[in-house]
């Protein structure tokens, strides 16, 4: 039936091959290749026939072996085939063809053969026109398997194919490696795990038994000797402890369905049409470097709950296996729950604290789908940020997965840091209630279904931004070298407590490196500066063509996208998302109805134009500075400003990086230099120039502002006066009045959160430590830095905050 099939349908097909450059992948193989496909297949052998003649490679046909030696099979071969009548018994012999080669490699030292897996996933190319659901459920999964049906997904996905050509591998080397026992199961084995890494990779493992999952997890060494623990010290029978931890695997594990993945694929694709202009996806290619042979965790910033379909579906269109999410036992919801669990979600609790036999099924399940190569996603920020910045991390998950994989190292795990930017965020409305006082809404069946109404509405374009993959390896092996002495151990204590906090810190930079720069965020960025978020049309269109600039004389990195229009277009889509609005004819203005939710777009990118704004507040005091106080200047805020929004330069690379950005500044017509750029001015206080970078400095002004109002009652107070936790209440009850008095709406301007941070980096710079009390202390450094400060600021800001702290 497949031979029949295939010549029946081969005109019709239409297939993708990968990777693009195989040609060039396999140049150096030479003309002696041999493709090997996992099962006897003519349709996937037509197939191939196709492809190779598509990318100029040497056909499947091409005889191998000299001419004076019998060959019986050609330069194709497959691992499993099926005989007898009804082609249900598996023939478990070596393939003929295997063993010719295996007798010419033994006669001739001279001979060689290179290897190429080839696997055909038929429907599971990305799509873009409708499918049937019919045709999802014939797409390409573990269980296609059968003739009849195979026939039937030729039919109906036979123009939505994927033929993938795997890295070619040396015959000989690969025998050489192993010794002279057994070559042909050796060469079996080596080209099975790299054909099942290749379809774990784009299918998913197969998870399809989980009640093997079940038994495995509850027969784990940890969970077995915490359930002898926990009968023992509460006095229970080992059977009903037992079916405790039976219960908590239910609560915990995810039931994947690849049908419900499928059909939730054509679900999404039409919501996003109808609530998105766009689903943009930058830097997949990232993914397919990697996907085959590691442990992939992906690790998104939060800003929404359309997070969690979201990157699954970027993903999965994109032919890579879609995660298993982690999600809150908050969303385990009547209903929604097991469309989740369906979808790849598994459930954890708030805290585990209090419950060993808990933490022990969780990290056994979480290591058993690790090592089984199903990738994992979850939010180290936690919760969804509330005022659009980064998130400190929360270390939980990646403790877990480190000590997962120190306990069982199956597959090196590569973390891929994601970047979501949205031109607007569906929860933003409450987001802004919640930073005003209203009290956060519980997650709610009933709250979910009002939610729904939103669906209508347009929320512009959605972009998702591979990052730089970070591999735990390298790291663990850098930060922590004895790290294999814990293998096959629990992997609990300092061993791994200081790599987590590297990674940590390290997926949060790399997110921020791969963000998406939008018109929304542009306009936020600029109109926020001004004091009515008001300005002339012409001033607007020059203050976004110097940001444009900046971005691209200084790119913040090679994985931040960056918007395709002109400032004129930037205006133009600004009015179209409404954002924008004409108090008359030569004015634009943020419309009324969004000015409050702008700030949450802004700070989306601050990290983006952090150092030369930075840069820019350094001239609002001191029009001409020398390029030594510019470095000095920088080197004093830097560390601050990097610690809260997660800048991606060490302070040994801040040198050079100053001075691209000061060029940046200069080519953006903002500053002038000397020829030998030793000195650096700024333009006359009354010019064009001087406003717009007055404009540039206001975002990093509010913060600066922020650690002086810190600083100053901290210094009024006393050393030994205050606790850290009596300051940080002092800092927001400050910043509020000073909101009140001088009116601009800023909410993140008095988040604790942020005083917390840079009180905490205070003390672990030295710059203040705790007394045996708890009571800060300090010395004449945080003087001196209250004395940069007043460098950046003017004096009527100062005298500002200072009148609010002594008031």
């Amino acid at each position: 039936m497949d031979r029949f099939t295939g010549r029946l349908l081969l005109p019709w097909l239409r297939f993708t091959v990968r990777p693009q450059d195989v040609s060039g992948q396999l140049k150096d193989a030479g003309s002696r290749i041999c493709y090997v496909m996992g099962r006897d297949s003519s349709l996937d052998g037509m197939l191939l026939q196709r492809a190779c003649a598509r990318v100029g490679l040497p056909r499947p046909g091409k005889r191998l072996l000299p001419p004076d030696v019998p060959q019986r099979q050609r330069s194709l071969l497959a691992l499993s085939r099926k005989v007898g009548f009804w082609n249900r018994r598996l023939d478990r012999r070596t393939p003929p063809g295997l063993r010719d080669l295996l007798a010419e490699l033994r006669r001739d030292p001279a001979f060689d053969v290179m290897l190429v897996p080839v696997a055909v996933y038929w429907g599971r190319a990305p799509q873009r026109e409708q499918v049937s659901w019919f045709r999802l459920l014939l797409s390409e999964d573990w269980a296609l398997s059968s003739g009849f049906r195979r026939a039937l997904a030729v039919l109906f996905n036979g123009r939505n194919t994927v033929v993938e050509f795997g890295a070619p591998v040396s015959m000989r080397s690969l025998l050489a490696d192993g010794g002279a026992a057994n070559p042909a199961r050796r060469v079996i084995r080596s080209m099975t795990a790299q054909l099942a890494a290749s379809r774990a990779a784009y299918v998913g493992p197969d998870l399809s038994h989980r009640r093997t999952l079940l038994t495995e997890v509850l027969r784990a060494r940890q969970v077995r000797n915490m359930v002898r623990q926990e009968a023992r010290e509460k006095n229970l029978p080992l059977r009903q402890v037992m079916q405790q931890a039976r219960e908590m695997f239910e609560e915990i594990a995810a039931d994947y369905s690849h049908n419900l993945v499928r059909f939730s694929e054509r679900f999404l694709r039409r919501l996003w049409n109808r609530i998105y202009d766009g689903l943009e996806v930058a830097h997949s290619e990232t993914l397919t470097a990697i996907a085959a042979g590691n442990e992939l965790v992906y690790v998104p910033c939060h800003r929404s709950t359309m997070d969690d379909l979201l990157v699954p579906y970027a993903v999965y269109t994109r032919g890579f296996a879609v995660p298993h999410i982690a999600a809150g036992i908050n969303l385990n919801l009547p209903i929604v729950g097991p469309i989740l669990r369906k979808g790849g979600a598994f459930f954890l609790r708030r805290s585990f604290r209090g419950s060993p036999l808990y933490t022990a099924v969780f990290m056994n399940y979480l290591g058993a789908i690790m090592a089984r190569g199903h990738p994992i996603q979850y939010f180290v920020e936690g919760g969804r940020s509330r005022t659009g910045r980064s998130l400190s991390p929360k270390t939980g998950m990646l403790s877990m997965t480190l000590r997962s994989y120190i306990r069982q190292p199956v597959r090196p795990v590569m973390f891929v840091p994601v970047y979501l930017g949205y031109e607007r965020i569906m929860e933003v409305d409450s987001y802004m209630g919640e930073l005003s006082g209203k009290p956060k809404e519980k997650e709610s069946l009933w709250g979910f279904l009002r939610s729904l109404k939103r669906l209508r509405e347009n929320f512009g374009h959605v972009h998702v931004n591979i990052g730089e993959p970070i591999a735990l390896v390298p790291l663990l092996d850098e930060h922590q070298p004895q790290w294999r002495e814990k293998l096959g151990q629990d992997g609990r204590g300092a061993t791994v407590s200081a790599a987590v906090d590297v990674l940590a810190q390290r997926i949060m930079r790399n997110i921020n490196a791969a963000a998406a720069v939008t018109p929304v965020n542009l306009l936020a960025l600029v109109l926020l500066a001004t004091q009515r978020q008001v300005m002339l049309e012409a001033d607007l269109r020059r203050q976004l063509a110097a940001c444009l600039t900046l971005l691209r004389e200084a790119p913040y990195s090679d994985r931040v996208t960056l918007p395709r229009e002109d400032a004129a277009g930037i205006i133009e889509a600004g009015f179209k998302a409404q954002i924008l609005h004409r108090p008359d004819a030569d004015t634009i203005g943020l419309a009324p109805r969004h000015a409050a939710a702008m700030p949450y777009y802004r700070n989306n990118i601050l990290h983006v134009f952090a150092l030369p704004s930075l840069l820019a507040c350094c001239f609002l005091s001191s029009p001409r500075l020398s390029l030594a106080d510019l470095q000095r200047l920088a080197w004093r805020i830097y560390p601050y400003i990097c610690s809260e929004l997660f800048l991606r330069w060490d302070e040994s690379e801040l040198e050079a990086v100053v001075m691209q950005n000061l060029r940046a500044l200069r080519a953006a017509g903002l500053l002038s230099s000397t020829a030998d750029e030793g000195q650096w001015s700024a333009a006359p206080a009354a010019s064009a120039e001087a406003v717009q970078l007055s404009v540039l400095a206001r975002p990093t002004l509010q913060t600066i502002e922020r650690y002086y109002l810190a600083i100053a009652l901290l210094l009024r107070a006393g050393s030994g006066a205050l606790t850290q936790s009596e300051l940080e209440k002092r800092c927001q009850q400050m910043a509020q009045r000073m909101i009140t008095l001088h009116g601009f709406f800023s909410p993140e301007f008095f988040d604790r959160t942020l005083f917390e941070g840079f009180l905490t980096l205070l003390r672990r710079r030295g710059v203040i430590r705790a007394d045996g009390e708890g009571r800060l202390v300090f010395d004449d450094v945080l003087a001196r830095i209250a004395d940069d400060a007043e460098l950046v600021l003017s004096e009527q800001l100062r005298h500002s905050i200072l009148q609010v702290v002594h008031g």
